[in-house]
């Protein structure tokens, strides 16, 4: 199986496919490698498409400790597999976890960076949910150690911020449970225990954000509720980035509408490797409303 190494000996999975300019996709804390795939067939005509397993999500490795399992091991990880494939830059695409990877890889290695999309990033980023985010993930990884994936993968498939991929592609939603029932209920608990409950908030980079110069696109569902004031403040936070949201769709954006999701994309890269992605105008942000 192909595999790549991180600098502290962990072996992580990915496919690959197409040639040209590099994308690599960083998936969601219930997702993998195989929820990108939408987006590998599409642009793959394009360009050369990573999708890589994070630690803990066979057939990547599954390390023990939740101390393996930091922000800054996530975000190593995105550098692991740039440098495993010999890959310079790279336009970067993160969902949720994965968005999170994304931009806190870009906030510490912006040169590596041809632009980075975060879709569905924030949950539990804003102060008044950071710990109660916290408590949950502490609490459902101890309910996965207990039950382990095959008896609760439906029920975490449809929460409130997912059951529009059910309503709008049931056979899609089956696909997606089928996967997640073949997690590692082990690494999935480390995740939410080394990972989620202890990353830092968006908020926390403040001067990172002000400063970013990468090509950034931000893309919402609007029944993603968590994630909507994130958005925002990151919109407003980062002069390079544009926000889309997507109407009557959750939190697995790219699932419940590939291709809406691989337009925007699509545009966006078109728009940076043209040079033709500018930084936000200052009068865009004016002290008046009139």
């Amino acid at each position: 199986m192909p595999h790549v190494t991180t600098a502290d000996g962990v072996k992580l999975y990915y496919e690959e496919t197409g040639t040209g300019t590099p994308i690599v996709f960083v998936h969601e804390f219930l997702g993998e490698y195989r929820s990108w795939e939408a987006q590998m067939r599409h642009f793959s005509r394009r360009y050369r498409c990573i999708a890589f397993n994070a630690r803990g999500y066979p057939p990547s490795d599954v390390p023990s400790r939740v101390e393996d399992y930091s922000y800054e091991h996530q975000r190593a990880g995105i550098l692991a597999v740039l440098d495993g494939l010999g890959i310079e830059r790279a336009h970067l695409v993160g969902l949720s976890m994965g968005a999170f990877a994304t931009f806190y890889f870009a906030m510490r290695w912006p040169q590596r960076a041809l632009s980075i999309t975060l879709a569905g990033i924030g949950s539990g980023s804003p102060a008044a949910s950071r710990e109660q985010f916290a408590h949950e993930a502490r609490e459902s990884a101890q309910a996965l150690l207990r039950d382990g994936w095959p008896a609760s993968a439906r029920a975490r498939a449809t929460t409130g911020t997912r059951v529009q991929l059910l309503n709008k592609s049931p056979r899609a939603f089956e696909e997606f449970v089928g996967h997640l029932a073949s997690h590692s209920a082990e690494g999935s608990a480390r995740t939410l225990q080394g990972y989620q409950a202890m990353r830092p908030s968006l908020a926390d980079f403040g001067a990172e954000m002000a400063a970013c110069t990468v090509p950034t696109l931000i893309i919402c569902g609007d029944e993603d509720e968590p994630c909507l004031d994130a958005s925002l403040m990151l919109k407003r936070a980062m002069p390079s980035a544009g926000l889309y949201f997507m109407p009557q769709t959750g939190h697995a954006c790219n699932l419940e509408e590939p291709d809406l999701f691989n337009a925007a994309c699509e545009r966006f890269f078109h728009q940076v490797e043209s040079g033709r992605y500018a930084m936000r105008d200052p009068r865009a942000a004016p002290g008046r409303m009139l």
